[in-house]
């Protein structure tokens, strides 16, 4: 499948699997009256499967030592990367940053590496399912930079074009998408 019609299928896959329109209140409070909800492509096996093709395909040439994000949304993205950029010969590792750090355990915020394994002074992209105004990606970033590591990029599958590449501006990190909330909204 070529690249084009991969994005073409997988924009009906979103459409017709996470996309609607009714109120609702985003992560960031705002109300909408459209929403996306990328857990049923995500979890649909040909929708897990091209956006991981596609999101590897938009990053490889980024030189990435890991791909993460903030639970829930990043979690079956960054596995699904790890795994195709294992199988395509160009090993990309995972991790997900935890909301609130377990209050048992190792109470790690970063979690997915193995003992002794660090993301200090590693290349890192910041996956996210939607972005809105990038609160959300912006705690994984921070857990990211504590932990020594460097945030060269925020790929999202979808950008609600509500204020986030303003957000990662200001924090000095480059910012991608793979649609625009507009592309929905057209029919």
């Amino acid at each position: 499948m070529t690249k084009s019609a991969a994005r073409a299928r997988l924009f009906e896959i979103i459409r017709d699997r996470s996309f609607g329109y009714g109120e609702i209140t985003l992560a960031s409070g705002r109300k909408s009256n459209f929403y996306f909800n990328l857990k049923p492509t995500m979890c649909h096996p040909e929708g897990a499967a091209l956006l991981a093709e596609l999101t590897y395909d938009a990053l490889r040439d980024d030189t990435l030592d890991y791909v993460g994000g903030l639970e829930m949304g990043a979690v079956p993205l960054a596995g699904a990367l790890a795994q195709l950029s294992w199988l395509k010969n160009h090993p990309i590792a995972a991790f997900f940053v935890r909301k609130k750090p377990k209050e048992h355990g190792a109470r790690l915020a970063v979690e997915g590496l193995a003992k002794g394994e660090t993301l200090e002074g590693k290349r890192i992209v910041i996956v996210e399912d939607v972005t809105t105004t990038g609160g959300s990606a912006v705690k994984a970033l921070e857990a990211v930079r504590e932990a020594g590591g460097e945030v060269v990029l925020v790929f999202t599958m979808v950008d609600r074009d509500e204020g986030a590449a303003e957000t990662f501006a200001k924090a000095g990190v480059a910012f991608r998408s793979l649609y625009k909330a507009g592309e929905f909204l057209k029919g």
